[in-house]
């Protein structure tokens, strides 16, 4: 098992990752009669792809001895209402100064979109996704 999870009532629960022990709690947002006092499940499942494609890119980048420590990433979800869903993810990738060349860069774009996160949503999940190098 990988976690237990315990809904606390007012459309909040608390997941428990079993390995570790930490805790994420989650909320419903405001706009779904929710607090907003704590990452919603979508915006999870959000910042679960932001952080599946940087730290795929850092295993292959380590593989190629480059170091992405200080990437900044920006994560912005859109909702869609009938049914209610994430329509749209845009993230913003910010790598500090490196000295890549095109064939890296591509390689490790190519790594990112192909995380195991990326490739577990649905494909009309619109994903926009831009690197700053």
């Amino acid at each position: 098992m990988t976690a237990s999870i315990i809904y606390q009532g007012d459309l909040r629960c608390s997941a428990t990752h079993l390995q570790s022990g930490t805790v994420i709690q989650t909320d419903a947002p405001i706009d779904n009669r929710g607090k907003g006092e704590k990452f919603s499940p979508t915006d999870t499942l959000c910042v679960s792809l932001a952080t599946c494609i940087i730290t795929t890119m850092a295993l292959k980048a380590s593989d190629m001895g480059v170091e992405l420590k200080d990437t900044k990433i920006d994560v912005t979800k859109y909702m869609l209402k009938d049914p209610r869903r994430v329509g749209q993810v845009d993230i913003t990738i910010h790598f500090p100064e490196l000295q890549l060349d095109e064939s890296q860069k591509s390689t490790l774009e190519i790594t990112g979109n192909n995380c195991p996160v990326a490739k577990s949503l649905n494909p009309e999940l619109r994903l926009n996704i831009q690197y700053n190098w």
